[in-house]
C-alpha cells in the first residue's frame, strides 16, 4: 500500500523536472548523468520498489546509484527525464550466520551497505569477507553491478564471487530473486548487470572467520617485469599489485598473504586516498602546472615514488605512521583500509582524474606492458617526457578468472585468447587539470594509447573508469555470444528498457 509520504515522489515522476547534471563523486564539473529530473533518497527496500512502479507506470528511465564509483558520463542515457535512486540510506544488515568453528557463514546486506560498513561490522564480530574486496567508500551491490575485483590470480576476488543469492527490482517493480548458478542465464548475466537489468536491493554474501594478513613490498626495475613471470610474481599470493613508475622505469611490488593471529600484535592500517591539507596543496600546484610544462610533471613522479617506497599505513590504536616493511593488521585494515582520521580523500581537495582502465589475458601481460612502454618512448623521440600523474603510478592490477557474460575475466570466449590464468588489469589513472580546456599535457598520447590497446589486443573495459568512445571501441572485444544472451535476460527484465544507460547503448543493447 502507498504512504502520503510517497504521493510527492509520483508527482514528481509524472509532472517531471528541470534537468541537472547528477555528478560523480568528485562533485561539479564532474557529471556522471548529463541531466536527471530528480534524485530519490528512499530508506527502505520497500521505497525502492515504490519508485521503480512508479516510474515503470510513467515511462520514466530511472538509474540506481551508491556511494560512487564513476568517472564519466556514463551512468544513464541522455533521457532529461531520468530519476536518480540514491541507495545509500537502504543500508541494513542483518542474518548474520558464521558458527563456531565453521569455515564460512552468510551474511543479509541491503542496496547501499559500502564495503567499509560492512567489513566493520563483519570484524566486530569475528568475521571477514575473505579477499571480495573492494574500495571502502563503493556499496557492495554498486561493486557487484559493475564486476568489480580485488587484485587476486589465487583467491576468488571477483565481489560476485561471495554472493549466493540476489534481489532485483526489476522494470515492473517487482522483485525477482536469483541463486547462485553458474548454468542458469539469469545469474551469468546478474553477476555484472550494469545496473542494467534493474536495482539491486538485497544480497546474501559469504563469509568467514576473520583473519590476519601481512604486505610486504619491494622496488623492481622496469625490465625485470617486462621480461620477467609476471603470473609467477603474482599468482603464489593471495592477493598482489603492481604499480607502475614509466619516467623513472621502476615498479613496486607489493604482495599479501593470511598470517597467524598471534604472528604479530600490530595493527596497520592502509591509506588508499587521503591527504593532508600540506600535501594536498603541494601536488595541485605541480600537477596544474604540469598541464604546461612536463618537467612539473617528471618532478611530482620523483617525490610521489618516493613517497611510495614507504608504507602507507597507520598503526590504527596509535595513528602513527609505520615506516618499515612487512605491515601486519586485519584483513580489511590491510588490504583496503581507507581514509586517515585526520585527513581527507583527494577529490575533497581539489584532486580530480581521467581514468582508463582495461583488462588483458595474463599470457599478454609482456606484451601489452612492453607495447605501452613503446608508446610511451615515441612521445620521447619527440622530445615529450610522459610520467605518471597519480599518487601511487600506474596501477597494475589482477583478477582471477570468473565466468559471467561481461565480466572482465571470463573464459572461453569468442577472441580465442586465454582467459583460464586469469587478466592484468591496466589502470591508468592521470591529473585531470582545472585550468584552459582542462585536457591533459600531451591530450593526444592518452587517447591513443586506448586506442592503440583496445585495436591490437582482445582487452576488456572496466564497466566505470572508462570513455564513452573506449565502449564503443571496445564493444569488439566483447564476446558476440555473451552480449546476445546477456541481451535476452535484460529484455525480460526490463522490457521497457527504464534501465536504459549509455553503456548499454554503446554495447548495442537497443538498437
Amino acid at each position: 500500500m502507498l504512504s502520503l509520504r510517497h504521493i510527492p515522489i509520483l508527482a514528481a515522476l509524472a509532472l517531471g523536472a528541470s534537468a541537472e547534471p547528477y555528478n560523480t563523486f568528485d562533485g561539479p564539473g564532474f557529471p556522471a548523468c548529463d541531466e536527471v529530473a530528480a534524485v530519490h533518497y528512499p530508506r527502505s527496500v520497500a521505497e525502492i520498489v515504490t519508485l521503480v512502479k512508479g516510474a515503470a507506470a510513467s515511462g520514466t528511465p530511472v538509474r540506481a546509484s551508491g556511494k560512487g564509483h564513476m568517472w564519466y558520463n556514463t551512468m544513464c542515457s541522455d533521457d532529461p527525464k531520468t530519476i536518480i535512486v540514491r541507495t545509500e540510506n537502504v543500508n541494513r544488515i542483518s542474518n548474520f550466520s558464521l558458527e563456531a568453528g565453521a569455515q564460512s557463514g552468510t551474511v543479509v546486506i541491503e542496496a547501499g551497505v559500502t564495503f567499509l560498513q560492512l567489513a566493520e561490522y563483519l570484524h566486530d564480530n569475528g568475521a571477514s569477507m575473505g579477499y571480495t574486496l573492494v574500495n571502502w567508500n563503493i556499496t557492495m551491490a554498486g561493486a557487484v553491478a559493475m564486476g568489480a575485483h580485488r587484485s587476486s590470480l589465487r583467491e576468488e576476488s571477483m565481489v560476485a564471487a561471495g554472493v549466493q543469492s540476489m534481489d532485483i527490482v526489476n522494470g515492473k517493480g517487482e522483485i525477482v530473486t536469483i541463486n547462485r548458478d553458474q548454468n542458469n542465464d539469469d545469474w551469468l548475466a546478474a553477476s555484472t548487470s550494469l545496473g542494467l537489468l534493474g536495482v539491486i536491493a538485497r544480497m546474501t554474501f559469504k563469509i568467514y572467520p576473520d583473519f590476519k594478513v601481512y604486505a610486504m613490498q619491494e622496488t623492481l626495475d622496469e625490465d625485470a617485469v617486462m621480461n620477467g613471470d609476471i603470473y609467477g610474481m603474482i599468482a603464489p599470493y593471495a592477493t598482489a599489485n603492481l604499480w607502475w613508475w614509466p619516467y623513472k622505469k621502476k615498479f613496486h611490488r607489493r604482495w599479501y598473504d593470511k598470517v597467524a593471529i598471534d604472528n604479530s600484535t600490530q595493527q596497520g592500517f592502509q591509506n588508499t586516498f587521503s591527504l593532508d591539507a600540506l600535501e594536498a596543496g603541494a601536488a595541485k600546484v605541480a600537477l596544474e602546472s604540469g598541464k604546461y610544462l612536463f618537467t612539473s610533471n617528471l618532478l611530482f613522479e620523483e617525490i610521489t615514488f618516493s613517497q611510495w617506497e614507504k608504507p602507507n599505513f597507520r598503526e590504527k590504536t596509535t595513528n602513527k605512521d609505520i615506516e618499515t616493511w612487512p605491515v601486519y593488521g586485519w584483513n580489511y585494515d590491510v588490504l583496503i583500509g581507507g581514509l586517515y582520521p585526520d585527513q581527507k580523500p583527494e577529490w575533497d581537495w581539489g584532486l580530480h582524474g581521467y581514468t582508463l582502465e582495461l583488462a588483458f589475458p595474463i599470457p599478454m601481460a609482456n606484451k601489452m606492458l612492453k607495447r605501452v612502454r613503446e608508446l610511451f618512448d615515441a612521445e620521447k623521440r619527440k622530445l615529450i617526457v610522459m610520467s605518471s600523474t597519480y599518487r601511487s603510478g600506474i596501477n597494475i592490477k589482477f583478477g582471477k578468472a570468473y565466468d559471467d557474460f561481461l565480466g572482465q575475466t571470463t573464459t572461453n570466449t569468442a577472441d580465442g585468447a586465454d582467459w583460464s590464468k586469469g587478466a592484468i588489469m591496466f589502470d591508468f589513472p592521470s591529473f585531470h587539470p582545472t585550468s584552459g580546456d582542462r585536457k591533459r599535457f600531451n591530450e593526444p598520447f592518452y587517447i591513443n594509447l586506448a586506442n592503440t590497446l583496445i585495436k591490437e589486443f582482445p582487452c576488456r573495459p572496466h564497466w566505470t573508469k572508462n570513455t564513452r568512445e573506449v565502449f564503443v571501441a571496445a564493444k569488439k572485444n566483447i564476446d558476440p555470444g555473451h552480449l546476445s544472451r546477456f541481451n535476452e535476460v535484460r529484455k525480460r527484465f526490463d522490457p521497457n528498457n527504464i534501465f536504459k544507460s549509455a553503456v548499454g547503448q554503446a554495447l548495442g543493447f537497443y538498437n
